[in-house]
């Protein structure tokens, strides 16, 4: 095998670690919040970690094979791919770690109200996750797509999240209900930006295998007209 496909593998390996690292905080500050398990966020914060370190391996990585290989087509689109993928997965796990400082707070009042939503977002979420990070490693282009479907249903779970703890702001006299019930919406919107990123990552997928940037649909719509 040359040495320029064994790097190529290296990349995608590595690339395959640091989202195993990243589903694990993102599973890990969800348990922790249910769970209200203080326990659980310090793993989180210590993944956190490795996971910046991931990063800066893989941007190297990324910039020797253009720089000493000056690859084509769809070595250069996987290597370009590769590269705003890891972006993807560190703000994943930055977004675990505002879940979890968030859900540190949360933890010393009693609970606003039973989390149905939230886990619910989290297990959508956490599917978008998985799912787009083996599209990119099996290349497949169906299953990426599925990922851009369950956007919407992430957006709408977030939605009435909001909705529902408006209701708790407005009618409730005790004095610390406001600042539980801003902490669970940040929670949600950090669970939707994580889905977001999810969807990034599966875009990323259909430009790699078909070279088709899917991105700001409606953007590209309006320049075509």
């Amino acid at each position: 095998m040359r040495h320029f496909e064994v790097e190529m593998n290296d990349l995608k390996k590595c690339l395959l670690d640091m989202s195993d690292l990243v589903q694990e905080m993102i599973k890990t500050t969800i348990n922790g919040l249910v769970k209200r398990d203080l326990k659980l966020f310090d793993t989180v914060f210590c993944l956190e970690k490795e996971v910046n370190i991931q990063e800066i391996v893989i941007d190297d990585k990324c910039l020797k094979l253009m720089a000493l290989n000056q690859p084509v087509g769809t070595d250069l689109r996987f290597i370009t791919s590769a590269a705003r993928i890891s972006t993807d997965l560190e703000r994943m796990g930055d977004e675990a770690v505002n879940i979890s400082e968030r859900a540190v707070n949360l933890i010393k009042y009693p609970e606003l109200k039973p989390l149905i939503d939230i886990p619910k977002m989290s297990d959508i979420v956490q599917q978008m996750v998985t799912d787009s990070i083996k599209a990119f490693n099996t290349n497949d282009v169906e299953l990426a797509n599925s990922v851009l479907v369950k956007d919407d249903e992430v957006d709408n779970l977030k939605d009435t999240v909001f909705k529902d703890l408006k209701v708790y702001m407005t009618k409730s006299t005790e004095p610390d209900t406001i600042e539980r019930a801003v902490d669970l919406m940040l929670v949600a919107k950090s669970l939707e930006r994580i889905g977001d990123h999810a969807t990034n990552i599966s875009e990323d997928v259909i430009f790699m295998v078909h070279g088709k940037d899917v991105r700001h649909p409606r953007t590209c719509a309006a320049k075509t007209e």
